[in-house]
């Protein structure tokens, strides 16, 4: 091979190895950051794009579409002392690539920590219930409060969304504890309830009861005068008709015990024939 073929194919192989080096195709959803000699020189977009070869060199290349960022799981502890675990997901989209590359080392792990540590923030100012009920509030808050360092690395921040957020196993088992002892004192305090109103009724009816039998007691008396005034008003003067009801009141008497189920020994005056006589005899005059 003759030394001038050599020359043409090594010129040959230099255009070629030029041109694939000047030549480039930027996929959509790309942009290439370019470097001349070592310095920022432009950006491309994506189609068909030229760079000068050798001089130029892509030293970076980053999606434009939108990124989802992972952020891992943290405790956290709140105002109250409380500790609870929650992790998060950030959609973020690069809109100036020369910030991105050149604003941060690394743009995706510096909003991931970013983002850690303003949860951390905000949670902190938050009582343990706040927290866990108050998912929209911290997420609006989170977005808001790394909208600012976002843009100065190039990018937007389009969403933030709280994955999970819970109490840990220590304050799930103190929960549960709590809740238990909340339970149990609503329970007694339930008990003791009914106890008191048991005992207020109760003491209503015996109140009530003794009323009503002191009305009765009254009643009683009332009607036993006014049957003493009634035979006294009948009887007047003369003792015939008081002796003869005492007589049969006092026979009446004799006879209900006699009859009784309980009465095995009945007992009668000595002089119960006198006594009659007497009755009947006082009734006679």
């Amino acid at each position: 091979m003759s030394e001038g073929l050599i020359v043409m194919l090594a010129i040959l192989i230099f255009v070629i190895v030029t041109i694939a080096k000047g030549v480039r195709i930027v996929s959509q959803g790309e942009e290439w950051v370019v470097e001349r000699l070592g310095k920022y020189h432009s950006t491309l977009k994506p189609g068909l794009r030229i760079i000068i070869p050798y001089l130029d060199r892509v030293a970076y290349r980053l999606v434009t579409k939108d990124l989802i960022l992972d952020v891992q799981e943290q405790e956290v502890i709140t105002r109250d002392n409380a500790v609870i675990l929650t992790n998060a997901l950030a959609f973020i989209k690069v809109t100036d690539p020369v910030k991105a590359v050149y604003g941060v080392t690394d743009y995706a792990e510096a909003i991931r920590n970013l983002i850690m540590t303003t949860l951390r923030s905000i949670i902190g100012e938050m009582d343990l219930d706040a927290a866990l009920s108050s998912r929209d509030k911290i997420k609006a808050r989170l977005r808001e409060s790394i909208a600012d360092e976002a843009i100065d690395w190039g990018l937007t921040v389009k969403s933030v969304e709280i994955q999970d957020i819970n109490p840990s196993e220590s304050m799930q088992r103190a929960m549960e504890m709590q809740a238990a002892a909340e339970r149990e004192r609503k329970a007694m305090v339930t008990r003791s309830e009914g106890a008191k109103q048991s005992a207020i009724l109760e003491a209503e009816a015996r109140l009530e009861s003794a009323k009503r039998d002191a009305n009765a007691q009254v009643m009683l008396a009332e009607a036993s005068a006014e049957a003493i005034r009634r035979v006294a008003s009948a009887v007047g003067d003369k003792p015939a008709p008081m002796y003869y009801l005492l007589g049969e009141k006092y026979v009446t008497s004799l006879q209900s015990l006699g009859e009784s189920q309980n009465a095995k020994i009945v007992l009668l005056p000595g002089d119960l024939q006198e006594a009659v006589k007497g009755l009947f005899s006082g009734a006679g005059r």
